[in-house]
């Protein structure tokens, strides 16, 4: 049990690897934005800071939050923090390009790499927990991306290696290459999909599984039902 101001959360082992987090996780994305305005930088840290004082560890952000905002703003927080007793996730693999900001994906082993190196400046941080491919690049074969994941835990710069909305096929075939330690999927009480299918190959495969949305964006939590009436 993690314990920190009086607060008791439980804690769990992420996947057969040896991350263990708390089992309460928080998400950054919304302090950038997306679902609501961004909110202050000062207002940002102070509610990452406030988690971890609740008991929360496992803290998760991405290079295109916030256009690689919200990796700075993590960054900052935790330098309030002791780096040792939390386990920061971050992610990489979707790139906006012009002025359409239009999504697309990037797997190859430069962008990998480069991605990472970006993404521990912006942090502040000498190395990754868990580090995610947030969307699959399938015009690049998985292993090539994977390859330049394991050269990156043989330096030390990541300690762990994740996907996001990743097939049962790309599973598979990652995991063969190195560890999959987590993966990150949509799951609620309004989206069960992988329930089928996914959840029993991380089950054979010893791979947890965070969840994201498990509020169904908040609307499991009472927010925003006036737009549903």
């Amino acid at each position: 049990m993690a314990e920190h101001g009086g607060v008791r959360i439980p804690r769990v082992k992420l996947g057969t690897q040896g991350l263990e987090v708390s089992k309460l996780g928080f998400g950054c994305m919304g302090l950038s934005g997306v679902y609501t305005d961004p909110v202050p930088e000062e207002v940002g840290i102070s509610i990452i800071n406030d988690a971890f004082a609740k008991g929360i560890t496992f803290f998760d952000t991405s290079d295109m939050y916030g256009h690689k905002t919200n990796e700075i703003l993590v960054g900052k927080a935790l330098k309030k923090l002791p780096r040792e007793e939390v386990q920061l996730a971050t992610k990489f693999g979707v790139v906006k390009r012009g002025a359409d900001d239009v999504l697309v994906t990037n797997g190859t082993p430069d962008y990998v790499r480069s991605c990472c190196e970006s993404s521990l400046q912006r942090l502040g941080v000498e190395y990754i927990d868990l580090y995610y491919v947030q969307r699959i690049d399938t015009s690049v074969p998985i292993e090539e991306t994977m390859g330049e994941l394991k050269k990156l835990v043989e330096e030390g710069k990541v300690k762990y290696i994740g996907l996001s909305e990743a097939s049962l096929d790309t599973i598979r075939r990652a995991h063969a290459v190195h560890p999959i330690t987590a993966l990150q999927m949509e799951w609620s009480l309004w989206t069960r999909e992988i329930e089928q299918e996914i959840v029993p190959l991380c089950r054979e495969l010893g791979i947890g599984i965070v969840p994201y949305s498990p509020l169904g964006r908040g609307f499991f939590g009472g927010r925003g039902r006036e737009s549903w009436n």
